[in-house]
């Protein structure tokens, strides 16, 4: 922008961090203050949940300077399949090398990805110290609208012209929005030992009760004796989880009965954490001068692993727009218009594909199957999804 612009940004998750930077970068002009719950000293590389990365979100935290190369696993190939009832070779195959590209993807620690974030941001603020300012441990108590910005109110009453809230929290803990949808289903999430190397694939099943995901991870150093593992994230009915009963041994072997024949044998299960899954997002991302980007604005099912990537792509668009002229109401408008496409489409599939596992017809899993068979003999729509899945709708 070509005039000076104050700007809050809520939230110091991956989302906030990365449009907190891409601001400092790309609008010099403005001043950045970004405020979070948590004190700048809490333990981030600890934090044991997983994320699965586009390979439009790997781009973008490159170009930030924050992307942990050696903390992060590629993703070579992914395999979506159809458990039984089905028929062999319904299954579809997306490989980087096929697409022209050197991954697909990346899975890392959620923890690890911030941290990164963090240390960049820490970095810049020394650097840019007039433009970029921290409230860490200040919490945001209040929200006050201006004809001409909005007050912030985090112990000390603030002025600025826009906010951004990056700041969602998972589903069971938020407020309603205007599309407001529990799944029934919960999500078991953790990280498994494979007995076997998992060459970079990354595995999607559709089994009767919901979706199970297989990715994979890099080497720990802090377990040197289990050296191949991956992430797990497990979709069942919350109405009848058999997951809850079952000690480690159960899971295990309930586990390899659902899994591909082609995925590496689990060799153990550890702690598992269950999580409710619901779709719960807003209409508009603009309200006034408070603009909401990530799981502020939309919360997804996992099925296809697009939360995160979707609000990156929201602090991108966002980012964007403000830097092509210096009126900020055109750059909302624009904003908003630009990121409908994206944000419905994701949205629509990944709750037609939620909901589906809870319609009683038993034909389903088999047309499933057969959409799946379809796609892969059909490279130009598979290379369409592909392109989809690694940038988005364009």
């Amino acid at each position: 922008m070509q005039t000076a612009l104050q700007l809050a940004v809520i939230g110091a998750g991956p989302v906030g961090l990365a449009l907190a930077l891409l601001a400092g970068e790309r609008l010099p002009q403005a001043s950045v203050s970004l405020f979070d719950t948590r004190s700048l000293d809490a333990p981030q590389a600890s934090d044991a949940r997983t994320l699965a990365l586009s390979l439009g979100s790997v781009q973008l935290l490159r170009r930030l300077g924050a992307w942990p190369e050696s903390r992060a696993q590629p993703i070579q190939r992914v395999h979506v399949s159809q458990a039984p009832p089905s028929w062999p070779g319904t299954a579809v195959y997306i490989d980087a090398a096929d697409e022209g590209v050197d991954q697909l993807g990346a899975v890392l620690g959620y923890g690890t990805l911030v941290h990164s974030l963090q240390q960049v941001w820490q970095q810049r603020q020394l650097r840019q110290a007039r433009q970029l300012s921290s409230r860490f441990g200040h919490p945001v108590a209040a929200l006050q609208p201006r004809i001409d910005g909005v007050e912030v109110d985090a112990g000390i009453v603030e002025r600025f012209d826009l906010v951004v809230l990056a700041e969602g929290g998972v589903f069971e803990q938020q407020q309603a929005k205007d599309l407001h949808r529990d799944y029934a289903q919960v999500a078991w999430v953790g990280n498994v030992v494979l007995a076997a190397p998992h060459q970079g694939v990354a595995y999607e099943r559709f089994t009767r009760q919901g979706p199970l995901a297989l990715l994979p991870l890099p080497p720990d150093a802090a377990t040197p004796s289990a050296p191949h593992r991956a992430a797990l994230v497990w979709c069942t009915d919350a109405g009848d989880d058999s997951v809850v009963t079952l000690d480690e041994a159960g899971r295990l072997t309930l586990l390899r009965s659902l899994l591909p024949v082609e995925a590496p044998q689990l060799q153990a299960v550890p702690r598992l954490t269950r999580f409710a899954l619901g779709l719960n997002a807003r209409h508009a991302l603009v309200d006034g001068r408070v603009v909401h980007v990530g799981n502020a604005a939309q919360t997804l099912h996992p099925v296809a692993g697009q939360g995160l990537n979707l609000g990156l792509r929201d602090a991108y668009g966002l980012v964007e727009a403000l830097h092509e002229g210096p009126d900020l109401d055109a750059a909302l408008h624009r904003f908003a218009r630009s990121r409908g496409a994206d944000r419905y489409a994701m949205m629509a599939t990944t709750d037609l594909l939620a909901r589906s596992f809870t319609w009683p017809l038993p034909a389903l899993a088999g047309l499933r199957g057969a959409a799946l068979a379809a796609l892969q003999h059909l490279p130009p729509l598979k290379r369409t999804l592909a392109r989809h899945l690694m940038f988005g709708w364009r």
